[in-house]
């Protein structure tokens, strides 16, 4: 019975002694040879113990596991934009928040911005419109951004930048922030416009409790030329303030339009096949082969939104290692596993980017 037990947590992974492992199996083989087994049998059925223990689960676990995947495949099918929305809320995951943002997008929502007017300080939907919460602000102060909503439910929506900034008391820190995500956009105003203002007004803004301002009044606003702006900007805006674009992708700011021979979706078309693909970095993980090499598994985000996995054997990640997040130009040979297509890397590098416009 002790010997069955430590063969028993062997197969659970749960044991190390490697010197009493090999006395199981000696006297596992010996005593297959005095009951007159074939030792091809006994040599089998061991390779199969051996191996099940490299994936073995708790059946307790298992069926709870399973129950819980089934409830969210189903959510998924059928809820698809609720569900997303409650993956972002529940601040989990295996991937970042990009990821499960991109999968909502390709599910049929229109992913917005952090809006003053709209927003929670959760991730929220309405209809088919997913509005970011004030919490994906990496900058934004907590106190600020629930003053924000429990304002706007006791008195009403924002009706100005000037009108947000009493009835909030927010600093002009804050302030620039919100306005350099869009979150103000409501006024129909550009951002630099309202960056102008918001400096010109609040260098002279004087603190006044909302309950003070009997009758509200706009001060008198400066006249400015013309600003022009730039769709880069505010994707910049977004990665610095978000981590990620919102409105576009990272693929909008790479200096090349080139996307590959195909999408993610046509790989399995091409076995066998020497193919270049585009890919967004999303993780990757590190495994060491027999003889202690390192190797990588990448996974990547297509121009479509759609995954694909790449696979970097220790020759050719030494000469092409991944270096972090951007959009890879790969190259290698399709390969399929049970009917799921990979990349077995040739050659891969970063795709340049287009430069910071609010940098020049």
């Amino acid at each position: 019975m002790a010997d069955a037990d430590v063969l028993r947590r062997m197969m659970s992974g749960k044991y190390r002694s490697k010197d009493h492992l090999i006395e199981i199996e000696d006297k596992f083989f010996s005593n297959c040879k005095a009951k007159g087994y074939p030792e091809k049998i006994s040599r089998e059925i061991w390779r199969q113990m051996e191996s099940f223990a490299g994936y073995s689960f708790n059946k307790a676990h298992s069926a709870s596991f399973a129950v819980e995947s089934y409830q969210s495949l189903f959510l998924k099918t059928y809820y698809p934009l609720e569900f997303m929305v409650a993956v972002l809320n529940n601040y989990g995951g295996f991937y970042n928040r990009k990821v499960y943002v991109n999968e909502a997008r390709i599910s049929g929502d229109n992913i917005c911005l952090p809006c003053v007017n709209q927003s929670v300080f959760n991730t929220s939907i309405q209809g088919k419109d997913i509005y970011q919460g004030f919490d994906c602000l990496l900058n934004l102060e907590g106190k600020l951004a629930h003053r924000i909503i429990e304002e706007r439910e006791a008195n009403g929506k924002y009706t100005s930048l000037e009108n947000f900034v009493k009835r909030t008391q927010t600093g002009i820190e804050q302030v620039v922030i919100l306005i350099r995500v869009g979150a103000l956009r409501f006024t129909g105003t550009g951002k630099k416009q309202l960056l102008w203002a918001a400096h010109l007004m609040m260098s002279k803004h004087k603190p006044v409790a909302a309950s003070m301002a009997l009758f509200e009044t706009e001060s008198r606003k400066p006249i400015l030329p013309p600003l022009e702006g730039d769709i880069l900007e505010d994707y910049y805006d977004e990665m610095e303030l978000i981590g990620f674009c919102v409105t576009g992708t990272l693929f909008d700011l790479t200096k090349s339009d080139y996307r590959g021979d195909m999408p993610a979706r046509e790989l399995h078309l091409h076995e066998g096949k020497i193919v270049r693909v585009v890919g967004d970095f999303v993780c990757e993980k590190f495994v060491k082969t027999k003889r202690g090499d390192l190797m990588k598994f990448g996974v990547f985000l297509d121009a479509e939104g759609r995954f694909f996995d790449t696979v970097h054997f220790p020759q050719s990640l030494a000469k092409y290692p991944l270096r972090g997040a951007g959009v890879y130009l790969v190259e290698g040979k399709v390969v399929l596993e049970y009917g799921c297509p990979s990349v077995e890397v040739i050659r891969c590098a970063k795709m340049p980017l287009k430069p910071d416009p609010r940098s020049e």
